[in-house]
């Protein structure tokens, strides 16, 4: 039995609020209860925001919680390490946490099972030992240099480095998961479970009768990130064998590794554009200052997860208008994403920064500080989110490399501005020159859009003149498509 909105809708309401209200609920059925292509994006599209709004709560109820047990010089402190190690877990997947969700779909179609075990295989087995390898070196120059980094973040460090493996094998391993749609292994073990398994371990070691500082934080996170990515290992090899068939495996690391890296660009400047600011004012400021930037952009970053939810369910769908040629579907696919990103997000930030200062009070004293950065950065945000997941559209249709070239003139513009602003202006010159810069970000991305696809993102608002709907350009081939 399908839920139907009209029927329940039926039964509750007047007859004249019925009448005004049925073609609302008529649309609203079909994306509940359809079976085409694109009622089954809007139904994953909704679960995952779903299940990210749940995890947004629980995300930022663990940061009110950490940032209360462990105040705000040793929150300030964990908040820098874990925003290196998200740097670095984008950095080592090397670009394969994305192009899995490119490269599953179109051996599925194909029917090439054998390059599918392949890149399954290969994907999480490189990343892995990229990862570690990475940690060890790390934990190595820590050790040779370590009078140059300031004392009360070396043994932290030390410990972050523990998780990066897992969490790199983790990112893998939900481009996986979300190229089936599975959510429960993809978003519901990073943004449900991996939190509440921190908050756990965290009152464990409390019960146990050890400190809450940011080291045994850095324990509470290598018990989070290895469990969650253990079970997901898990789930996977149980489920895989269920739509893949056995038989032998090919590989052809080079093309995956050549096609891969240009995302890797993009996943790694994307992660240094997010957590740079936080990194360069730990530079400046006291650990109390960072936690209060982090709180304040962490609230802000709240309306991302409609971005996230809109992406996870988008990528595969562009991917698979683009190759079967359809110009039509995948422009309406584009004007889709954009308006399933964009007005949602206008709705989040505007409670958010109607309950701003509530929010931010809850981490503690002297964090309602933060309030006014949220009205500088809420911009930046709404900017990214007017051009929907537009690097996710780039990076889908083989335009990976200039996606790449486009985050990475906005990460340095991102840090020429944090080292020009900050020591003048503090927070403020923080948040002023992130949102700069992602204004910077979105306009060139969206120039990028329609100078390669001849797409016009803006039509989510307005219609395009002189036809319905965006067409791909007629020039764009399949080889320029596979950036050859």
């Amino acid at each position: 039995m399908r839920l139907s909105a009209t029927a329940l809708a039926q039964s509750v309401l007047p007859a004249r609020l019925f009448d005004k209200a049925a073609p609302a609920l008529r649309q609203a059925d079909s994306v509940l209860t359809g079976t085409d292509e694109r009622a089954r994006t809007q139904q994953v599209a909704l679960k995952t925001f779903a299940v990210r709004l749940v995890g947004a709560v629980l995300a930022y109820a663990s940061q009110v919680i950490l940032a209360r047990w462990l105040g705000g010089f040793d929150y300030g402190i964990f908040v820098v390490v874990w925003t290196w190690m998200l740097i670095l877990a984008a950095v080592t997947a090397l670009g394969f946490q994305t192009s899995v969700l490119r490269f599953i779909p179109e051996y599925q179609a194909k029917q090439q099972f054998d390059l599918l075990r392949g890149v399954l295989v290969s994907s999480r087995r490189i990343t892995l030992l990229f990862a570690t390898l990475v940690a060890a070196l790390g934990c190595l120059g820590l050790y040779l240099f370590e009078d140059f980094v300031t004392h009360y973040y070396v043994m932290p460090i030390y410990l972050i480095a523990i998780c990066l493996p897992m969490y790199t094998l983790f990112e893998v391993q939900d481009g996986i998961a979300r190229s089936q749609n599975w959510i429960d292994l993809s978003i519901v073990p990073n943004y449900i479970w991996r939190p509440v398994l921190l908050l756990v371990a965290l009152v464990g070691a409390g019960w146990a009768g050890f400190d809450l500082n940011a080291q045994t934080a850095c324990f509470a996170a290598i018990f989070a990130s290895y469990a969650t990515a253990l079970f997901q290992y898990y789930g996977l090899h149980r489920r895989l064998p269920k739509v893949i068939p056995a038989g032998a495996k090919r590989f052809e690391t080079a093309t995956w590794v050549r096609i891969s890296l240009p995302i890797f660009m993009v996943e790694g400047f994307f992660y240094l554009l997010t957590g740079s600011d936080v990194v360069i004012v730990s530079q400046f400021l006291p650990p109390e200052d960072v936690a209060i930037y982090f709180a304040a952009a962490k609230t802000m970053a709240i309306i991302h997860f409609v971005y996230f939810a809109v992406k996870a369910a988008c990528g595969h769908r562009y991917s698979k208008f683009y190759y079967s040629g359809d110009g039509q579907g995948f422009a309406d696919a584009v004007r889709d994403g954009v308006l399933w990103t964009f007005w949602p997000s206008v709705a989040a930030a505007g409670l958010l920064l109607l309950f701003g200062n509530v929010l931010l009070s809850l981490f503690g004293d002297g964090f309602d500080a933060g309030y006014p950065l949220m009205f500088i950065l809420v911009m930046g945000v709404l900017a990214r989110a007017s051009a929907g997941p537009v690097d996710v559209l780039l990076n889908m249709s083989g335009h990976q490399r200039v996606c790449a070239a486009v985050y990475g003139a906005t990460f340095a513009l991102n840090v020429f501005l944090n080292y020009l602003l900050i020591p003048h202006f503090g927070l403020l010159g923080a948040a002023l020159a992130t949102t700069t810069a992602m204004v910077f970000e979105t306009a060139l991305l969206v120039y990028t859009v329609h100078r390669r696809l001849g797409l016009f993102l803006y039509v989510a608002f307005f219609r395009s003149r002189g036809s319905d709907a965006p067409r791909l350009r007629p020039d764009v081939t399949n080889s320029e498509a596979a950036g050859t």
